[in-house]
């Protein structure tokens, strides 16, 4: 699939600065339907700074952020309801089931009419732990309950902080493919990772050492 010829995300001349230290500064880039962006740049160059951003979460920057060409704040119900956001803390409810975790998720954000919750538990290997509390589960398995709404969500975005943490090699590329599906679906996919992606599309790298 083709990228939409209007962009999803643009980002305009951000600087961001942690203390009395430059992080990164004059960002220009574009996120577009059907394209997956991997943020890459040596540690500290403000990866998980970037995405904290993006998603809202830190309003500590210069520069715009637009959503469909409007700025994220003069829509932000609208954008919020299109972006699902992975960070390192994935917000996995410990006293909960998987099933629990993700019937809360469904409760609070918009989610896919055409799958169930037994579906992409299923999908993401975790069926047979789906009434077992989180607290009893590996981190790998933990990781898979947090991207299991990825599956679920009905975003037109997604914004991945190291979402491959203690996830063996073939969820790895489970996942990869996911992320790839995704964007041949009309998604769009932002990610910090510490390997390249073996994925096929609309597939780019963005580094942050080169805005210093």
């Amino acid at each position: 699939m083709t990228t939409s010829s209007k962009a999803l995300l643009t980002i305009q001349n951000l600087s961001c600065e942690r203390g009395f230290r430059q992080l990164f500064q004059q960002l220009n880039f574009e996120l577009f339907a059907g394209e997956v962006i991997r943020i890459a740049g040596p540690n500290g160059a403000g990866k998980s700074t970037l995405l904290n951003v993006l998603a809202g979460i830190s309003s500590d920057f210069d520069g715009d952020i637009l959503y469909q060409n409007q700025p994220i704040k003069d829509v932000s119900y609208e954008y919020r309801e299109n972006l699902c956001y992975l960070g390192h803390a994935k917000a996995v409810k410990t006293p909960l089931t998987p099933r629990e975790n993700l019937q809360w998720f469904c409760s609070m954000y918009p989610t896919r009419s055409d799958t169930s919750i037994d579906a992409v538990l299923e999908q993401v290997g975790l069926m047979y732990f789906k009434d077992q509390i989180c607290a009893q589960l590996s981190a790998g398995q933990k990781q898979r309950v947090a991207l299991a709404r990825l599956i679920i969500s009905a975003a037109k975005i997604w914004i991945l902080d190291e979402p491959f943490t203690a996830i063996d090699q073939s969820g790895v590329q489970q996942f990869e493919t996911l992320i790839a599906e995704f964007a041949q679906d009309g998604g769009a996919v932002l990610v910090t990772t510490h390997h390249a992606l073996n994925i096929t599309g609309n597939y780019r790298c963005l580094d942050l050492g080169d805005y210093l």
